[in-house]
């Protein structure tokens, strides 16, 4: 629920990024939602996608706004973060989020609001804007990833073998031989099923192996097949393998196919120049057909938004896309 009113501004005064509001939202279907607003309520209207699927949104996400400028909301998506119940898959998929976008944007009164996200955040940015362009003022995207599986073949069966070879093997040795001919497939399949002892190291090495794969320079670059077998579960893995074994529910390529919905929307994406999980070809295809749409490459950086320059490139092009929409 929200906090006491003169806690809440005492707080404010403390820390600009304090959030204006904050509570559990129920969304229907069973699932409630985490849901916070930062800034000043007169500001610009703006609405942050996390990644994952599965991920949430951190407190570090409140500082790509400039406080004095947005009214930015941002909210966990089904089934993650602080969302209850934690993990829940069913009644999850891209059209119900966009569904709950547009209940959130009406809770607060926005006609048109920016729409910036990362990874799958940039993936359900598009399809929000592609679904509602009529609701958009200006997207910022950082590492375009279209939900294709295509790009999750790339990432784990091309790039992986080529940069990281030693873990590439660690990756394929936590399946049985019969189970690595199909790689991806083996692992979604393990990840969601339901005896612990299948899916708790299939989670684990998938999730670091992404995680390696993010970073332009990761702290290690193989997995620890002792520490597979227990610790904490990481939480998008699970939400990764339901999405992606689906398609990202949606059609074949539809994020590309639908781009010419996003005529007359400003737009700037922010590309790492080494990014192995979403490479700067898939931005540049997107922009080829979203004609409005700017690239700006953050040299020596991955995936990660906090790669070096990443994190400052998002901020500047969340500023300046509002500057293009207020103009």
């Amino acid at each position: 629920m929200a906090p006491d009113a003169d806690a809440q501004k005492s707080t404010r005064r403390a820390d600009p990024f304090a959030p204006l509001t904050s509570e559990m939202f129920s969304v229907g279907d069973g699932h409630e939602i985490y849901v916070e607003s930062v800034g000043r309520a007169d500001g610009i209207p703006a609405v942050y996608l996390h990644g994952g699927p599965g991920s949430g949104c951190q407190p570090d996400h409140r500082r790509l706004f400039d406080p004095e400028r947005f009214h930015a909301i941002l909210f966990d998506q089904r089934g993650a973060g602080r969302g209850r119940p934690k993990g829940l898959r069913e009644n999850n998929t891209t059209q119900l989020l966009i569904a709950d976008m547009e209940m959130i944007r009406e809770k607060f009164g926005f006609k048109r609001w920016m729409v910036v996200g990362g990874s799958w955040g940039a993936t359900l940015a598009l399809a929000y804007a592609e679904a509602h362009p009529e609701r958009v003022s200006g997207i910022v995207l950082r590492a375009t990833f279209l939900g294709t599986r295509e790009e999750i073949e790339n990432g784990f069966l091309s790039s992986l073998p080529r940069f990281y070879p030693g873990l590439y093997e660690d990756f394929l040795s936590v399946l049985p031989p019969e189970e690595r001919a199909q790689p991806i497939d083996a692992y979604f399949r393990r990840i969601l099923d339901p005896d612990p002892a299948i899916h708790g190291p299939a989670a684990r090495a998938w999730g670091e192996t992404e995680r390696i794969l993010s970073e332009h320079a990761p702290n290690r670059t193989r997995l620890n097949r002792q520490s597979l077998h227990s610790g904490a579960l990481p939480a998008t893995p699970f939400m990764e393998a339901h999405y992606f074994q689906n398609n990202s529910f949606m059609r074949p390529d539809q994020l590309i196919a639908e781009a010419g919905k996003l005529a007359g929307i400003p737009g700037i994406i922010v590309q790492g120049r080494y990014d192995l999980l979403c490479p700067p070809a898939t931005s540049h295809a997107l922009a080829a057909v979203w004609l409005d749409a700017e690239i700006r490459i953050a040299e020596g950086a991955g995936h990660t938004l906090y790669d070096p320059g990443v994190r400052n490139a998002v901020m500047k092009a969340v500023a300046d896309v509002a500057s293009r929409i207020t103009r």
